[in-house]
């Protein structure tokens, strides 16, 4: 009888960046498992290859990729592993010079170079698993990358120079790969992408996002779906209309405005005015009453005076962000704004990030209070310490408030929805009791 050949090698997956990244590294894994490889990501044990999917996005990032690549150049060198083989973002963008100043390193690999990866590994890329893959995260969600790439023109980001233009997957293909991950458990799905407003255009020749919100919807298992990164310039506002007619979506959106002043906003090319932020925002406020609107703000990019600083700071104060995250500007090499002179200095953009988020701190603790003694639906996420830790549909993991819940008055399966009521707030995170 012929037996199955298994590969010997133990590969360990490494994973910097952005959940895209995280999506990308368990389609390697997925593949890997499929020919017979013993496959874990960012394992502890020993392994013989190792696989650095690296980031590219900003300093810190690459920093951290840099650094990371290094220290696995190291253990080669000392024979602790095999083969080293690096992808993602960074390698895409500067291969040539990371084979130069790293050449310990075995092979370098773009984006979307996976069947390259598998090649050298002696894998064959195995098109059946199209919708399948192992998910790394907690089993009961996972990440739903909807599209690649991006077709804006932003001046400070270098995404599009490192994952192309956009292209969408087929609605078929995607409901395909929701109902794969619902049948192994997944409850809660977070849709993706650099741009999601901006699906359907390539294949559909419409904007066709509220058509795959009502697809997915339809998928047993799913309960919640939640959507991240919708640039705001030209919003199809039938969106609101998609999340206030069904149910399963979160009422929960990340809309990255990155400035409000209008001169940055012109410099940044965001194609959109504060005004006009204000229009949108009140928009979703008035089509879902209960929205949750999350952002990203970015501190000290080029010629961004006081005066511009401050007018984003009394805006974040009215508008009053539910969530809110800051980024401190990166030159890069290759953008728009590379040509401007990076003149914000690193003192001043870190002294701009802090007050930003000790205004958001504030806010955040007032909309806190202000859920004290309400009645919430909760996805248990974890159990740490003497707590399980829990979100709403107003949270996504990992960047969001967490909702704690006492594990010594209470018991709860990690996993499964709750409801809960808010004892007590803090700046970031709520107590509850289970509500039985």
């Amino acid at each position: 009888m012929k037996t199955k050949s298994i590969h010997q090698d133990k590969v360990n997956v490494i994973t910097l960046g952005c959940s895209k990244n995280l999506v990308d590294s368990e389609n390697i894994i997925t593949q890997l498992r499929a020919n017979d490889y013993d496959v874990k990501h960012e394992a502890e044990q020993e392994s013989d290859i190792i696989i650095v999917n690296t980031c590219g996005f900003i300093d810190l990032a690459k920093q951290e990729s840099v650094d990371t690549i290094l220290a696995y150049a190291e253990e080669k060198r000392q024979g602790n592993i095999k083969k080293l083989y690096v992808t993602g973002c960074l390698s895409h963008r500067y291969k040539e010079d990371l084979e130069q100043e790293i050449p310990e390193v075995d092979a370098y690999f773009g984006t979307l170079e996976l069947p390259a990866l598998l090649a050298k590994l002696n894998a064959d890329y195995k098109h059946e698993l199209l919708g399948e893959r192992i998910i790394t995260t907690d089993s009961h969600y996972a990440f739903l990358k909807i599209s690649e790439g991006c077709n804006r023109t932003c001046s400070f980001c270098a995404i599009p120079l490192m994952r192309g233009k956009h292209v969408s997957k087929t609605i078929e293909d995607l409901v395909k790969e929701a109902s794969s991950l619902a049948r192994r458990g997944v409850k809660e799905l977070m849709l993706i992408a650099q741009e999601l407003t901006y699906y359907g255009l390539d294949i559909y020749k419409k904007r066709a996002l509220p058509e795959l919100l009502d697809a997915l919807c339809e998928v047993e298992g799913i309960e919640w779906i939640r959507l991240h990164y919708a640039y705001p310039s030209k919003f199809p506002l039938e969106i609101f209309d998609a999340m206030a007619r069904q149910p399963k979506i979160c009422n929960y959106l990340d809309l990255p405005l990155q400035h409000a002043n209008d001169a940055v906003l012109e410099r940044m090319r965001r194609q959109i005015t504060q005004k006009e932020q204000r229009e949108l925002i009140a928009i979703a406020k008035e089509r879902v009453p209960d929205i949750a609107i999350r952002t990203t703000m970015l501190v000290g990019f080029p010629g961004e005076t006081e005066e511009e600083f401050q007018d984003m700071c009394n805006y974040i104060a009215d508008m009053k962000f539910d969530r809110l995250g800051v980024f401190q500007y990166s030159h890069e090499d290759g953008t728009s704004a590379f040509e401007m002179k990076d003149d914000v200095t690193a003192e001043i953009k870190v002294q701009r990030a802090n007050r930003i988020m000790e205004i958001q701190q504030s806010i955040s603790l007032d909309k806190n209070e202000a859920k004290v003694g309400k009645t919430l639906k909760v996805l248990i996420d974890r159990k740490e310490g003497g707590y399980f830790y829990g979100r709403s549909e107003y949270d996504s993991p990992e960047v969001d408030n967490e909702i704690l819940i006492d594990a010594t008055d209470n018991y709860v399966r990690i996993g499964d929805f709750v409801e809960v009521k808010v004892l007590e707030a803090r700046e970031y995170d709520l107590i509850a009791t289970v509500v039985e």
